[in-house]
């Protein structure tokens, strides 16, 4: 506003910023293209340095069962549970209008990137309220990462077994509440948990390199605890919904009778 406020005067400093964006949009297409060549070598260092590889291979296997089973049971207990309880309503109904939008999301590995999707399957397919939908899905698809949380708790145990180290229970809590935390601050684009992951890894000493072995499979995952995630935001639009129901319907006569009394 400023500097639209200066005229000629701020023309100097407008191109300065012009310049300085796109040198940065260059700078990260530069990244973009690089990048799985950066993620094949960390991959396969991590590959060569592994002495049996029919065991590690065995345990990223199990590694990823855990994961896939962990989230699952989130989804379709924990999550319907919740639904069921305060809404009594059938979870599953539910889950089949927001279908368009967990596919979406499995496909993007993105919660943002699927937001419109989310929108329209939540106010067309399912009814809800859109003052609901927008102010609930944004705040649920930047801090609601439920699947991710699961993720990050999961991985520093399999990497802790990895390297044979035992953990006591106090390393388990602070695993369970340092990965809620970091789960929040991850952002909502593909494979953000693991950057947050050296947070969770740091808190109990476990080495942050070995990160690049659960590389591997993880552009599998991310797409499966990215649509829990957005179940996760979708079944919270769809509780505060049913809460606030009578307050939207006064809300909305309210608006009609001071409609009716300006005309």
């Amino acid at each position: 506003m400023i500097i639209s406020s200066m005229g000629r005067k701020a023309e100097i400093l407008l191109h300065l910023f012009l310049v300085l964006n796109e040198i940065t949009m260059k700078f990260v297409k530069i990244i973009m293209w690089y990048a799985p060549f950066g993620i094949l070598f960390l991959v396969s260092g991590k590959i060569l340095e592994i002495d049996d590889m029919g065991n590690t291979a065995r345990k990223l296997g199990l590694y990823m069962i855990t994961v896939i089973l962990g989230l699952m049971i989130h989804c379709f207990i924990t999550l319907c549970s919740l639904y069921f309880i305060i809404t009594r309503k059938n979870p599953f109904k539910f889950y089949y209008g927001c279908l368009q939008a967990v596919i979406t999301g499995f496909g993007t590995s993105s919660s943002s990137a699927t937001l419109p999707v989310t929108f329209r399957c939540l106010e067309e397919n399912l009814r809800i309220d859109s003052r609901v939908t927008r102010f609930v899905l944004p705040i649920g698809s930047t801090i609601n990462m439920d699947g991710t949380a699961l993720y990050e708790a999961v991985a520093p145990i399999f990497i802790a077994q990895l390297n044979g180290r035992s953990l006591n229970f106090v390393e388990y809590i602070i695993i369970s509440l340092t990965a809620t935390v970091a789960s929040i601050g991850a952002a909502s684009i593909p494979s953000a948990g693991l950057v947050t992951m050296v947070i969770v890894l740091q808190s109990v000493g476990l080495p942050v390199k070995d990160i690049s072995l659960i590389f591997a499979v993880d552009f599998f995952l991310d797409r499966i605890r990215t649509a829990v995630n957005i179940l996760g935001d979708s079944i919270g639009a769809g509780i505060v919904d049913h809460l606030c129901k009578k307050d939207l319907i006064h809300q909305n006569h309210d608006i009609e009778n001071q409609i009716d009394n300006d005309i």
